[in-house]
């Protein structure tokens, strides 16, 4: 097959796939099977390898493991992106990517990974491309080979992404690797980028001297036209009319002879089909000599006492055999039975435990939550408490202080400064900041460090606010009115970088 020909290929193929039928060698089944499906493939003609492949990937799955049914699914995903069936090859080389992440094949991985990554670009889809190829080369180590593609692949995304000037870099990186000095195929693609990028950004010229670049090097014809095709859209648009017409001519041209190859190998197609067939047709024309022959040489034996006492010698030693190889096998299947009954039983308990286990947690999260809710709601009330016994006092000292009849009063003067101090003491603070914190693990510790700008006073206003006490009671705590009270907010709201005072709250809220 590697060296093209296509027709002793196949026969030696058609020969291996019989043998393999004939002996239930599935696996050899398989290689054959996959092996005529690229003959055809690398022949052109795709309806015959897809034929081959189907009945491979079938096999694959009725008697192979994984390995082989990721295999042929690369290569039926390969086939439709040859036809542009974008969307079909996308569907079976996420198959093929998918079964080898059950197996964990980091080198399939990688070499699925760059194929979607390809197909995704192609049917422009530049967000879902870039995931795969970012992957691809995340395990550059499991798979070198893959690298240069997995990059072509990146500057095409980026082109596709509009991320022209890191298309260009890569792009330029690429041209400078050795690969790509040898592989004349895979310059041709950077360079069609590179032109397409700077086609882009309405460099016209820049991008024709890239497209011309491409034609120095000898490629395949279909890699020719995809350069003529530019050029023809280049020379048109910077009105090269004589040019465009020139490319026109040459694409043209590369069409005739891509159809005289497709037909020169249709007819090598039909033939080596006759030949196979006339293959098969003699395979069976032996087989049925061969039975003839068995048949003449099984009467002979049947004549002869002799014979027929060791064929019947053997016959019970065989049913014999059988019959003890039936007998293990019915252990074997009971055995595995009990052993995948007694691991369906531990996985049950298992996941029992685990359910009882996360039905636990959430019970105690509920029971921790209720009762930071029951503590905030006594400290809430403690708040409050403070709040109408300043306001009560305050009433009193105003009061008191209004009265005329006591002004000369020292006694009662002395009990007003008293009654002053009281709403200035900070022992009820402190005590009140202790109990908080029990309840509000770590809150205040958050809050000092994001905002280390805010100083006691702040901290203080800031930590009846997250008690979600009003205004008013706010002020009565603090010994102040509530217009000082929603002014102390804004400020406060302003020094923790927040648009709007009204967000404070919930921001406070978050830092739990």
């Amino acid at each position: 097959m590697y060296i093209k020909d296509y027709s002793r290929s196949l026969e030696l193929l058609a020969e291996a796939k019989t043998l393999a039928v004939e002996n239930n060698w599935h696996k050899q089944h398989f290689l054959a099977l996959n092996n005529m499906g690229a003959n055809y493939y690398s022949m052109l003609d795709y309806g015959e390898a897809l034929n081959y492949y189907l009945e491979a990937y079938t096999l694959a799955i009725k008697e192979l493991d994984a390995q082989q049914e990721m295999t042929v699914l690369n290569n039926i995903a390969i086939l439709f992106l040859r036809e542009k069936n974008y969307s079909r090859a996308i569907e079976y080389f996420e198959k093929a990517y998918e079964l080898a992440k059950n197996v964990s094949d980091q080198k399939k991985i990688a070499l699925y990974a760059v194929n979607l990554g390809l197909a995704y670009n192609s049917n422009e889809m530049p967000q879902q491309a870039l995931y795969f190829l970012e992957e691809a080369l995340s395990l550059r180590e499991e798979n070198p080979a893959v690298v240069t593609e997995a990059q072509i692949g990146l500057a095409d995304n980026l082109l596709l992404r509009k991320e022209y000037a890191k298309a260009v870099e890569l792009a330029l990186e690429l041209l400078s690797q050795e690969e790509l000095k040898q592989d004349t195929e895979l310059r041709l693609s950077v360079l069609l980028i590179l032109s397409n990028v700077y086609e882009a950004l309405n460099e016209l010229l820049t991008a024709e001297s890239y497209a011309l670049k491409a034609l120095e090097k000898p490629v395949n014809l279909e890699s020719k036209m995809l350069v003529y095709e530019q050029l023809v859209a280049l020379y048109t648009q910077t009105d090269q009319y004589e040019q465009a017409l020139a490319a026109k001519d040459s694409l043209l041209s590369l069409h005739t002879d891509l159809n005289n190859i497709k037909n020169g190998k249709l007819y090598e197609t039909n033939k080596v089909k006759f030949e196979i067939q006339n293959y098969q047709q003699q395979l069976r024309e032996n087989k049925q000599k061969l039975e003839k022959q068995r048949k003449s040489y099984f009467q002979l034996l049947g004549g002869a006492l002799l014979a027929f006492l060791l064929t019947g010698w053997a016959l019970r030693n065989s049913y014999i055999k059988n019959k003890q190889e039936k007998v293990l096998h019915r252990r074997n299947q009971e055995l595995n039975a009990l052993e995948l009954k007694q691991k369906q039983s531990d996985n049950l308990l298992l996941e029992q435990q685990m359910q009882e286990k996360e039905t636990l947690g959430l019970l105690e999260q509920e029971r921790l939550k209720n009762e930071i809710e029951v503590r905030n709601r006594k400290l809430s009330a403690k708040a409050l408490y403070l709040s109408e016994r300043n306001e009560l006092i305050a009433a009193l000292i105003n009061d008191l202080s209004n009265n005329p009849e006591i002004n000369d009063n020292k006694s009662i003067k002395e009990q007003i400064k008293k009654l002053k101090a009281l709403l200035k003491t900070d022992a009820e603070w402190d005590e009140f900041i202790r109990h908080f914190e029990e309840v509000n693990h770590n809150f205040l510790t958050r809050l000092k460090r994001r905002h280390p700008s805010l100083n006691a006073n702040d901290i203080r206003f800031v930590t009846y606010l997250y008690m979600n006490l009003s205004h008013k009671e706010i002020a009565a705590l603090l010994n102040i009115t509530a217009e000082a009270c929603r002014k102390r907010k804004e400020r406060i709201s302003k020094k923790m970088e927040l648009e709007d005072s009204s967000l404070l709250f919930n921001y406070l809220s978050s830092l739990k």
